[in-house]
């Protein structure tokens, strides 16, 4: 599983979750820290990524675009 860990979480995701054996990036290590939630999942879609945020707002777009990809986890 290769996980893309959104602007609203920590970097220090990155060495965590490397740590336990995920394949991880941080956003900023992307693309620009104001992108539209959009397009860090277009672009976690066209590389085969899950997102994994604290934002409500990505389970949101793709309910409402009738999206089956990419995943999405959620942390509180």
């Amino acid at each position: 599983m290769k996980l893309l860990i959104d602007m609203n979480l920590s970097p220090r995701w990155v060495q965590y979750l490397t740590e336990a054996g995920f394949s991880a990036c941080h956003w900023t290590s992307i693309g620009p820290q104001e992108a539209p939630d959009e397009s860090i999942l277009a672009y976690a879609a066209a590389e085969k990524l899950v997102v994994l945020t604290h934002d409500l707002d990505f389970s949101a777009i793709l309910a409402a675009t009738k999206g089956n990809s990419p995943s999405v986890v959620q942390v509180h």
